[in-house]
């Protein structure tokens, strides 16, 4: 199963203040420890929101662009992982693991095939595979 573990944003990050060397050395080692687990497929941190937009639409699809800064820092995200494990418990017990003092973590699973039913038809289905080979093509995978 794969997670997505959700870094929330702190007044800190938003605003910019950067990690010490020992926050960035255990975070590394962290990471390191994910990746020989074989636990770790993506993740990163992210810029503030200063550095960001959001792209709202309304009930037509109209597109409207707001620019950040954003102001409520408990809905914001500093950075993810994503992780494959074999149950909610298993990324429960990686994310409990990470170096952090202050903060929070959200975790939540990736949707599958079978979260769309039956308006996920075949033909969607072997749609979607061939962007994702698509995909991993492009990055060389």
């Amino acid at each position: 199963m794969r997670f997505m573990v959700i870094v929330k944003a702190t007044e800190d990050s938003e605003k910019g203040a950067l990690p010490s060397t020992g926050m960035l050395e255990a975070m590394g080692a962290y990471n390191e420890e994910l990746v020989k687990a074989g636990i770790m497929l993506d993740g990163d941190g992210l810029r503030p929101s200063r550095h960001g937009a959001r792209v709202q639409f309304d009930e037509a699809g109209n597109a409207t662009v707001i620019d950040g800064p954003f102001t409520e820092t408990k809905e914001l995200v500093s950075g993810y992982w994503v992780f494959e494990v074999s149950s909610r418990e298993e990324a429960i017990e990686w994310a409990r693991k990470a170096p952090f003092r202050g903060g929070e973590l959200e975790i939540r699973p990736f949707s599958t095939a079978e979260d769309f039913g039956e308006a996920f038809t075949p033909e969607l289905q072997e749609q979607e595979n061939a962007l994702r080979e698509t995909v991993a093509q492009q990055r060389g995978e």
